[in-house]
C-alpha cells in the first residue's frame, strides 16, 4: 500500500507495554482449533523485544487521528458496514439486508467508526471502547499517522500469552477461574439471547477485564484485532523460527483474539492460539486493532 499523505505524529498518546524478547511455542497445544484455520503444528518461535499497546485503539484515539488528518475510512467511503442485529441503531430503511450464511450480520447504511450501531449512534458516547468498523487498510493508515505499526501474528500471540506457556487462554486453562469472567464473549444462545453474564451485549470499554501477565487488556473477546500478516492456513508448516513475518500471499489478513460474539457453539476463537482472517477492505462492528511502537 502506498505511503499516506500525512506526517507521522510520533507523539500520539499510546500506553505501551514492554515485551521481552524470548522463545515461545506458537499454536494450538490442545487440538481444539478448526482444521481450516491452521493452528498447528505447534512450533517454536523466537522474537526480539518490542513494545505493544496495552489496549486496543479506542474511539477517542481514532477520533484524534481523523480530526488531525481528515482521513475517511473505507466504511465511510462505501457508505455501509456490518452491524450485529441486536446492536443496530438505525431506521429500518437504512438496513439493507443480512449477510449470506450469517443472518445476524446486517448491512447498515451509515454504520462506520463514528456511528458504530448505525446513523442513530455516536462514538462520543463510548469514547473508551475499541474503535470498530475499521478495515485493515484503515488500521495501516492510523499506524502511518501515529508512527507505529501493526503487530505480526507471532508478536500478537506471544504478547497475548503474557508469559504463560502452552495455556488455552491468556490467563490459564479455565475459561472462568473461580467463577470469574475474564473476557467479553457471548453467554446464552447465539445469536438470539445473550444473558450478559459477563456484563456486556456488545463491546466493553478497554480495561474492563484484568490484564494478562504482560499487562495487556482484552486479548480475548471484546473485538477482533488486525495483525500485519497475510493469512495462509498452511503457513505454520514452513514458518521460520526467528521473527516470522507471515506469508507473502494469502486470502485475507490475520485477525486475532475473538470478539463479544464468540461462543463455543460456533466460534471458540477466544483461545489464545486461535486465528481467522478477513479481506483487507472489510469492516464490521466487532473488529479493531492495537499497535506496536517503532524503534526509536
Amino acid at each position: 500500500m502506498s505511503a499516506h499523505p500525512f506526517a507521522a505524529r510520533r507523539g500520539a498518546p499510546h500506553e505501551d507495554v514492554p515485551i521481552p524478547g524470548g522463545v515461545f511455542f506458537m499454536g494450538d497445544a490442545f487440538g481444539e482449533g478448526y482444521p481450516s484455520d491452521g493452528e498447528v503444528p505447534v512450533h517454536e518461535v523466537h522474537l526480539d523485544a518490542f513494545r505493544i499497546d496495552a489496549t486496543a485503539v479506542t474511539n477517542r484515539m481514532f477520533a484524534a487521528f481523523v480530526q488531525d488528518s481528515g482521513y475517511r475510512t473505507e466504511a465511510e467511503q462505501y457508505g455501509t458496514s456490518a452491524v450485529f442485529h441486536l446492536l443496530v441503531q438505525a431506521p429500518a430503511s437504512e438496513i439493507l439486508g443480512a449477510a449470506a450464511g450469517a443472518p445476524w450480520w446486517l448491512n447498515v447504511r451509515g454504520a462506520d467508526w463514528a456511528h458504530p450501531g448505525g446513523p442513530d449512534s455516536e462514538w462520543s458516547t463510548t469514547p473508551e471502547h475499541p474503535v470498530v468498523h475499521v478495515s485493515h487498510h484503515d488500521a495501516l493508515a492510523y499506524c502511518a499517522w501515529a508512527g507505529r505499526r501493526l503487530p505480526t501474528e507471532a508478536e500478537w500471540e506471544y504478547a497475548a500469552r503474557g508469559g504463560l506457556d502452552a495455556k488455552r487462554y491468556a490467563w490459564g486453562d479455565e475459561l472462568t477461574p473461580g467463577g470469574e469472567h475474564r473476557c467479553n464473549i457471548w453467554q446464552g444462545t447465539f445469536p438470539t439471547l445473550n444473558t450478559e453474564e459477563d456484563g456486556y451485549l456488545g463491546s466493553a470499554a478497554v480495561k474492563s477485564f484484568p490484564p494478562n501477565g504482560y499487562g495487556l487488556y482484552e486479548v480475548a473477546g471484546n473485538v477482533w484485532e488486525w495483525c500485519a500478516d497475510w493469512f495462509l492456513p498452511k503457513y505454520y508448516r514452513t514458518s521460520p523460527s526467528d521473527n516470522p513475518q507471515g506469508p507473502t500471499i494469502g486470502a485475507g489478513r490475520v485477525m486475532r483474539g475473538g470478539s463479544y460474539l464468540c461462543h463455543d457453539s460456533y466460534c471458540n476463537r477466544y483461545r489464545v492460539a486461535a486465528r481467522t482472517s478477513n479481506t483487507p477492505e472489510s469492516s464490521s462492528g466487532n473488529c479493531g486493532f492495537r499497535t506496536i511502537a517503532l524503534p526509536e
